[in-house]
């Protein structure tokens, strides 16, 4: 990404179809709720933006350390989906991740990033909210929730 330093020790890449056992394993690791492996490969096989940060050094060379998909339409960037590894929560890579992906968002000529989150996800609204990204709305019954419930999203919106 233009402009954006990649900390010690990590290096960002687009995802590969080859990453997506480890992606999926990830975000069943840090989501009550997480997308199917199916879904993953939908994303590249349609060719959405697709990247992931992996270690480079040490022991954990080669370990996935998180990743993130954004899909295009007109000027705007939809994230569809961050997660960070949960050994590196409250390490900066959420923050970079952000810096990263809005990056990216402006090189494909967005002017905004557009983003859903659940109410529940408390930790990824701080990220979000202090990060600079505004509600702008909800949308009633979005996500699967627990006995068959539905939970609503959190619409939240970038200029970028």
């Amino acid at each position: 990404m233009t402009g954006v330093p990649v900390p010690p020790g990590l290096a960002l890449r687009p995802m590969l179809p080859a990453d997506v056992d480890e992606v999926h394993a990830l975000e069943c690791s840090v989501f009550p709720h997480p997308w199917s492996r199916a879904n993953f490969d939908d994303c590249l096989v349609s060719g959405y933006d697709a990247w992931v940060a992996r270690e480079e050094v040490g022991k954990q060379a080669g370990k996935l350390a998180g990743y993130f998909l954004l899909m295009y339409a007109l000027d705007e960037a939809h994230l569809l989906d961050v997660a960070v590894a949960g050994e590196r929560h409250g390490t900066g890579l959420g923050r970079w991740l952000l810096d990263s992906l809005c990056a990216r968002a402006r090189e494909m000529g967005a002017t905004s990033v557009l983003l859903e989150v659940r109410p529940s996800n408390e930790r990824a609204l701080h990220v979000y909210r202090r990060y600079g990204f505004a509600e702008i709305g909800r949308r009633k019954g979005y996500y699967p929730a627990h006995e068959g419930k539905r939970e609503e999203a959190i619409v939240m919106r970038l200029d970028v």
